[in-house]
């Protein structure tokens, strides 16, 4: 008899049984479930069981915390007890993404797609921060910056700089190997694309407007039709949808071309058909499309800061609930591309920050201690960019905290809209996100998540005071 056979049998009947699931598997804290009918799950009785730490849905899988270490007895036990086959990620995956409708599979799409790049974005953004640190003035020195004064530091400084700035000026060589793994074709071909578009022969897409004006774009004459000679540093669209045609042409050839010539011919072609494409049609196409998103997004921040941060400060949890965040990194990178920074990823921080307070607050108004405990360790996670326990663990339990934080984040996205704080990076969406906001805009950063911390944590604690004395 298993040491956790008695919690596991409690976690099957509380999901509906086994002939509700379809897969399961684990990940390094949770067990994930593609399930039949999730209406069957009963979350009460699942979150009462003692080695459970909280529960949600995403993507189309059921996801129950359990811990790290311990999932994995917790999984095997399930796995013994229920006769159901050992299932990899993918394939709960597989299972999980046949449920969802058209948007959700676009969004999920772009999740997989931009998540395996995210540590080496976040990376860039906090080294981009230190050397915001080094070289913006007024931050040791009144009307210097820190090299300024420390010639010395200079080079250092440059160096820096450099290593941080490697995976936003070659980010559609990172887009292009996650994007075209995701569509099935070859990583290595879509490494070769993405950097394809930033190839140093090419305009700098950065100096392209300056061009534009003077009249100074270099074309390509192909047989007396023009086409710019333009790369497309920091872009994302362009290589999103080049790496859909490209893994698609390589599937197209793959099937047709007998395998001795494979090698010969499959990659050649490929390239040539979709990089042609790229610089004649796609590009300029895309290019003018993401030009439109940022300007309506920055229209709507120009026009109306104070409605526009209090709205996206308010939606970002429930988006976060749904998936739809992801939709919005595409949407910071163009920005930081096309206008040298973002205004939508600060108030990302301003969320995730009031979420953790308001599991904060949580610990000082629940009597259980296994609540408690979650409360405390699921703050600190959000603190540090990860809000998903405090979310699902704790916030949307109760509901109060999770209205309480969506009512921190929007005054705090809004304060820090009209004040205009940007971020010409994406660091760590947590407290040390002001790594990544230009220095100059530090004091009112600061300000805004005082106001994450202290609306959420009042909101909550006398919401749930209210409601313990009113039963």
């Amino acid at each position: 008899m298993g040491a956790y056979e008695q919690s596991v049998a409690k976690i099957v009947e509380a999901i509906g049984g086994k002939e509700n699931i379809v897969v399961a598997t684990h990940c390094v804290t949770r067990l994930r479930f593609a399930l039949k009918d999730e209406g069957k799950v009963d979350k009460e009785a699942l979150e009462s069981v003692d080695i459970v730490k909280g529960s949600f849905s995403a993507n189309g899988q059921f996801q129950v915390v359990i811990g790290q270490g311990l999932v994995d007895k917790v999984y095997n036990e399930m796995v013994e007890m229920t006769g159901i086959g050992r299932a990899t990620k993918q394939e709960i995956k597989d299972a999980a993404e046949a449920k969802l409708n058209p948007l959700q599979r676009a969004i999920k799409t772009l999740a997989d797609i931009f998540i395996p790049i995210l540590p080496a974005i976040v990376t860039a953004g906090l080294l981009m921060g230190i050397n915001n640190i080094l070289t913006g003035p007024d931050i040791f020195y009144e009307g210097k910056s820190f090299v300024e004064v420390h010639k010395e530091w200079a080079d250092l400084a440059n160096m820096i700089n450099l290593i941080a700035n490697t995976a936003f000026v070659f980010l559609p060589g990172l887009i292009g190997w996650s994007a075209v793994t995701k569509f099935g074709g070859s990583p290595l071909l879509g490494i070769v694309l993405g950097l394809m578009l930033v190839h140093p022969d090419l305009l700098n897409a950065w100096g392209w407007g300056a061009a534009k004006e003077k009249g100074e774009i270099p074309i390509w004459n192909l047989f007396g039709f023009e086409v710019q000679k333009v790369g497309y540093q920091g872009q994302v669209l362009p290589v999103l949808v080049a790496a859909y045609v490209l893994a698609k042409i390589e599937q197209f050839l793959r099937k047709r071309i007998p395998d001795a010539f494979q090698l010969l011919l499959v990659a050649p072609i490929a390239l040539l058909i979709t990089g042609f494409l790229a610089f004649i049609a796609i590009g300029p196409i895309t290019f003018a499309i993401g030009n439109a998103i940022t300007h309506v997004f920055v229209s709507i921040f120009d026009n109306v800061p104070a409605i526009g941060g209090f709205l996206y400060g308010a939606l970002y949890a429930p988006l976060v609930v749904t998936g739809m965040h992801h939709t919005f990194l595409p949407v910071d990178l163009q920005l930081i591309a096309s206008t040298g920074g973002t205004f939508l990823w600060p108030i990302l921080v301003m969320s995730n920050i009031a979420q953790g307070s308001a599991a904060l607050a949580m610990m000082f108004v629940a009597k259980d201690e296994k609540l408690k405990g979650l409360s405390f360790t699921s703050a600190v996670s959000a603190y540090l960019g990860i809000t998903e326990p405090a979310m699902f663990g704790v916030n949307l339990r109760f509901r109060y905290p999770f209205i309480s934080a969506m009512a921190g984040a929007a005054l705090a996205g809004m304060f820090i809209t009209i004040n205009k704080v940007i971020a010409p990076s994406i660091g760590v969406g947590g407290l040390p996100g002001f790594l990544s906001i230009v220095p100059q805009k530090w004091v009112p950063f600061f300000i805004g998540m005082a106001i994450a911390i202290i609306v959420p944590f009042i909101l909550t604690f006398v919401f749930g005071k209210f409601r313990k004395e009113s039963r």
